[in-house]
């Protein structure tokens, strides 16, 4: 982890802090061609590619029938975990869902003399999950991208995930979800997008997955919607002389351990915190991290810690970066968040730690990577709606605006433009 002194210096300038920002800037020709041969064999062949794919890139040797999970299998998944376990599920949908509630969405209309203008807020009919299966456990990605559905009135949600673990159909069973694909990769993307003889076509994919499954949504948008194309995890945290060491490294580890391209970053005043974080990961998490391959690998290649002049520098370039997720370990935090215009999610205080937002508190753990948070949102029940301009314009109304629009008509030379208006009316 290379601690880099910002103090005095241009930001934008810096080599390590380019080099970081670009780091999924991936080389994905090698497999853009696979993906893409993937997609067109499943539109082509339906189930029987997506079987053979499935044996060749999972493993897993299914029959049409056995593509879809039986529902009673959701079930007993969920009777077989502890009740801890399941508590503490039922906890995190109930807040997760109170949250996303509030975002709710509604039509409007507005009266004026001649006309009725509008917006109506329709659900998609169709929503399907991906999520990442096998030996990893993923029941927070079931919930944080169905409860979205659910609240914005989807009126069918599927799930693919491949050979799927009892904590991951439990979950789906507590988010009311029936049908489970046992599928995985480009080729469940495809599947989802264009249908087969058993998986019926969706409206929209969300859901993260690796490089294949990242290209696969790529590619089919268009026929169908998706949330985003996720890059690698990422966690900022600004701190101050205040900040306790262990609790800021135990932070930065909690991204490290995600993948080898997580970035963890320390944005300080401090050059005392500085070191003092650096030397507990390095001499106290490391060394026993049952991770610790994976998280040495990401802290050496992406982990960093600047040293700034001041916390207005360090709001700054928090908002170059624009962060997946931001933390704000100083005296006064939310003097700060004012400063901040570009994260996907902020944590304020140091007892707001990142992984309460991954599991438990409520907003939604689907956050823009890669410096999309300067355009981009957490996921929301706005992803699951869709709306349509409502216009109904009278007689009357047709007189008040009808000359204005033949004028730009005119001045577009669209002649049916304007005949369409005029032949309503002598204008």
């Amino acid at each position: 982890m290379k601690i880099v002194d910002l103090r005095n210096r241009i930001f934008e300038k810096n080599e390590e802090l380019q080099k970081l920002i670009k780091r999924s800037e991936m080389e994905i020709d090698e497999y853009e061609e696979s993906v893409k041969n993937i997609i067109k064999a499943v539109k082509e062949k339906g189930d029987e590619a997506v079987i053979e794919f499935t044996k060749q890139f999972d493993k897993v040797d299914l029959t049409p029938e056995e593509i879809i999970v039986p529902f009673e299998k959701l079930e007993e998944a969920y009777d077989q975990i502890d009740d801890d376990t399941k508590w503490a599920l039922e906890v995190a949908i109930e807040r997760i869902r109170e949250f996303h509630e509030r975002q709710v969405e509604n039509s409007y209309f507005k009266e004026e003399d001649g006309m009725i203008l509008g917006q109506k807020v329709i659900p998609i009919e169709r929503a399907g999950l991906y999520v990442p299966g096998g030996k990893a456990a993923y029941p927070s990605t079931v919930i944080m991208n169905a409860i979205p559905a659910e609240v914005a009135g989807v009126n069918e949600i599927v799930m693919c995930s491949p050979n799927p673990n009892k904590f991951t159909l439990a979950a789906a069973f507590l988010c009311g979800i029936e049908t489970v694909y046992r599928i995985g990769g480009a080729q469940a993307i495809a599947a989802m997008a264009y249908g087969t003889e058993t998986i019926k076509k969706v409206d929209k994919i969300v859901g993260p997955g690796n490089i294949f499954v990242a290209l696969a949504k790529k590619n089919v948008y268009g026929a169908v919607d998706i949330d985003s194309i996720a890059g690698p995890s990422e966690i900022l945290v600004i701190a101050d002389e205040t900040a306790n060491p262990e609790w800021t490294a135990a932070d930065l580890l909690s991204q490290a351990e995600h993948d080898e391209l997580a970035a963890s970053i320390l944005v300080t005043t401090s050059e005392k915190l500085a070191n003092e974080v650096k030397d507990v990961l390095y001499t106290k998490f490391l060394p026993d991290f049952s991770r610790k391959e994976i998280a040495e690998k990401s802290l050496n290649n992406y982990g960093h810690i600047f040293i700034v002049d001041d916390l207005e520098k360090a709001c700054n370039l928090a908002n170059y970066i624009a962060p997946e997720h931001l933390e704000i370990l100083t005296k006064s935090p939310f003097d700060l968040l004012n400063k901040i215009k570009h994260a996907g999610a902020i944590f304020l205080g140091e007892y707001s730690t990142e992984p309460l937002g991954d599991y438990i508190l409520g907003p939604n753990h689907v956050l823009p990577t890669g410096r999309a948070a300067r355009f981009s949102s957490p996921l929301g029940v706005y992803d699951f709606v869709k709306r349509s301009s409502v216009i109904y314009v009278s007689k009357e109304g047709f007189e008040r605006v009808g000359k204005y629009a033949a004028k730009i008509a005119e001045a577009e030379g669209l002649e049916a433009h304007k005949l369409g208006i005029e032949i309503r009316k002598d204008i």
